[in-house]
């Protein structure tokens, strides 16, 4: 009796794992009507989890980052259609975090941001040609401060501030 006690807890052991395997974690792939492809990238319990990537409908990369239980985590990068990076920063718990940068069409930075809960909290620093031309300071959204020169920006302000 004990043997086939034995043998049946094993088997149930097996059909269990097998099952929870082919749920737990799969590659997927999603495309556009058109056959290219327009996502990829881990599920877990048909939830996004670990690294995605999706696609414009030219097939080039629009966006790509990390899922921790379907909400976007950790540092993500943007692309236009031409793949130059419009975008990238940091994600917590699908809301944009920290320092975020921006890019003009030549894939320069043209202003950067600090975020909290996905809207301006800190400073927003502008630039033109590499090189920072005004600034503005914010605090849930609502601006509170705005330099229109880097010198003055420095007077008021020290550059550890930014980090």
């Amino acid at each position: 009796m004990k043997p086939l006690i034995f043998v049946y807890a094993i088997l149930i052991s097996f059909v269990f794992l097998a099952f929870t395997s082919s749920e737990d974690k799969r590659y997927e792939r999603t495309f556009y009507e058109d056959g290219t492809l327009a996502s990829e990238g881990w599920m877990r319990f048909n939830v996004k989890t670990d690294y995605w990537s999706f696609y414009h409908t030219n097939g080039k990369i629009a966006e790509k980052g990390f899922f921790t239980y379907g909400k976007k985590e950790k540092y993500w990068f943007f692309y236009d259609e031409n793949r130059i990076r419009t975008k990238e920063g940091k994600y917590v718990k699908n809301k944009q975090e920290g320092w975020w940068l921006f890019y003009d069409k030549k894939g320069q930075i043209n202003h950067k941001c600090q975020l909290k809960n996905g809207i301006e909290n800190g400073y927003c620093l502008k630039y033109i040609d590499s090189k920072m031309i005004s600034a503005e300071k914010y605090s849930n959204g609502a601006k509170i401060k705005e330099w229109s020169t880097f010198k003055d920006f420095t007077h008021e302000n020290s550059l550890s501030d930014l980090q």
